[in-house]
């Protein structure tokens, strides 16, 4: 083997993590999966991004949502956890997702003003405008049935669009609903199902396939173990 595949194998494996909601929900996993991170992870004051963890050849970072699904397609992470609503919306080749871990349970959904529920009958659209940002999602949903999305890409704040005449629906995660009710929208279409998966390099599982492979298993276990006892 050459020094440089030799040094390739020696390098810590690095696990994205996305921040918020799902970071919290996932904080059981990773102890029943043995992992401890440094206590700066923990310090919501901290400004550092990657952390060294109780594993000496694992380190974490700390990224957005979406972009946890980049770092680990284009290989600047190794493994990482995404969202259903990620992996459906970049479709990255590269990603493997061999684990449902459960977590961040909520649904991929259309929804419009309540004033128009039950106005217009969807199955009649031949075009229509979403908010979103799953621009690749949304095409894909509607073209499903020949009708074409007209997207306008917004990174948050879907709910003010049509109130602001941006677009009469949008698409967007649904937890409870009660933003949409507290903004005067109702789901009207239900996307997809969606929660939190355990994801690899593919080509990092190649090269790396017991490092790796061990992190799969343990997961899995702890995936499972969760459902048992859920």
């Amino acid at each position: 083997m050459s020094i440089k595949a030799n040094d390739k194998l020696n390098e810590k494996l690095i696990l994205a993590l996305p921040k918020g909601r799902i970071l919290k929900e996932a904080a059981p996993l990773f102890a029943e999966a043995g992992i401890q991170p440094e206590p700066a992870f923990a310090d919501p004051d901290a400004r550092q991004l990657r952390f060294a963890t109780n594993h000496p050849n694992l380190d974490i970072i700390r990224v957005r949502s979406f972009d946890v699904a980049t770092f680990v397609a284009f290989g600047a992470a190794h493994l990482g956890i995404a969202g259903a609503d990620v992996l459906m919306e970049f479709d990255y080749p590269e990603i493997y997702a061999p684990i449902d871990l459960g977590i961040g349970k909520c649904r991929l959904a259309v929804a419009e003003p309540v004033e128009m529920a039950g106005s217009d009958d969807p199955r009649r659209w031949s075009h229509v405008r979403i908010a979103t940002k799953y621009p690749e999602v949304t095409r894909r949903h509607f073209a499903a049935r020949g009708v074409q999305a007209e997207c306008v890409k917004l990174s948050g704040a879907m709910e003010l669009a049509p109130s602001l005449g941006l677009s009469h629906r949008i698409v967007d995660l649904v937890d409870s609903g009660r933003t949409l009710k507290e903004n005067g929208l109702v789901e009207i279409e239900h996307i997809a199902d969606v929660t939190s998966r355990f994801i690899v390099n593919r080509a990092a599982l190649k090269t790396r396939p017991e490092q790796i492979g061990r992190w799969i298993d343990r997961f899995r276990d702890v995936a499972n173990g969760a459902a048992r006892a859920a």
